[in-house]
């Protein structure tokens, strides 16, 4: 009997032109190092009496489906999703391409999800993917992956793939060493980690549905939230912090002049934060920052990749 293994699994993904609908191509085999993306439906406990103390059965609630994607975040399949969170891109060029995301769009894409457990088998096909949250953190070392926050309206599983021949783009990652952040232009020093959360706040529909699926997930206000732990060395950002005022924090990521990321949160608010000093070691000081709608340009962030990709 064959046992399911994380190793062996595999994901692909296609976005949908009529949501909640799985295209029949188009799929694209995404890497990701874990998924928590699944369907489940609990049940309700009896709450009738008169029938002796043993309980009666329980019936059966409404879907629910959601979950995060680890991936990481690389020249090419992070574009996917990027298009996810922001909606379509706008791009230029002949080579290399520059794909530009922007926050504020009405609408988002929905995407058809196929996670595969070809050993059982096993394969989920969840339609209706709406991304709620992107978000990802920098350090000095380790592994650079963002994490995606889905929702979905529902989940199919069969014993083999509705997604067809998947194509795949080409993984090239960027490192934590690639990246760098700045302020108004000028490097940020003493960054000891840094977060950033993008969430475009899904509204699910929850209608009456004979199958007990959500209708759809609009998306409500945008926040882009961080951290910004640093050493306190300069009273730069705690003087900005009082005056209240904004400023434009960078953050990215470069392997060349073909493929670089970059992340500009365009008016980013601190707020005042405690300077603690918790012994002999270095002082440290957190900023947990708030982005804003800039006056110039007349948005909260803008996401750039570029890269050989002719289309997202």
């Amino acid at each position: 009997m064959a046992r399911a293994h994380g190793a062996r699994a595999q994901m692909a993904l296609a976005f949908e032109s009529v949501y909640g609908t799985a295209p029949a191509t188009g799929y694209r085999t995404v890497p990701f190092a874990s998924t928590t993306l699944g369907s489940e439906q609990p049940l309700i406990a009896s709450e009738l009496l008169g029938q002796g103390r043993d309980p009666l059965a329980p019936i059966k609630d409404v879907v629910t489906a959601d979950g995060d994607v680890v991936v990481p975040i690389d020249v090419e399949n992070f574009g996917l999703w990027l298009k996810a969170a922001f909606g379509q891109p706008t791009t230029t060029g002949t080579t290399p391409k520059t794909h530009t995301f922007q926050s504020g769009n009405w609408t988002l894409p929905s995407m058809a999800i196929e996670t595969a457990m070809p050993e059982v088998p096993r394969y989920a096909m969840y339609t209706g993917c709406v991304c709620d949250q992107l978000s990802w953190q920098m350090a000095r070392s380790g592994l650079l992956t963002a994490t995606a926050r889905l929702v979905a309206q529902g989940e199919s599983v069969a014993a083999t793939t509705a997604a067809g021949t998947h194509t795949s783009l080409s993984l090239q990652r960027f490192g934590h060493f690639n990246g760098a952040i700045t302020r108004n232009g000028s490097p940020l020093g003493n960054v000891i980690s840094a977060e950033v959360t993008y969430s475009n706040g899904l509204d699910r529909i929850e209608t009456i549905r004979s199958d007990g699926r959500i209708e759809g997930a609009d998306p409500g206000m945008a926040a882009l939230t961080g951290r910004v732990e640093v050493r306190f060395a300069d009273t730069a950002l705690i003087t900005q912090a009082i005056d209240g005022t904004p400023c434009e924090l960078v953050f990215a990521w470069s392997l060349g002049a073909n493929a670089s990321f970059t992340f500009t949160a365009h008016a980013v608010y601190l707020p005042r934060p405690r300077i603690e000093i918790p012994g002999p070691q270095g002082i440290q000081a957190t900023f947990d920052w708030q982005a804003a709608k800039a006056t110039s340009p007349a948005r909260m962030c803008t996401a750039v990749l570029v890269n050989t990709v002719a289309t997202y």
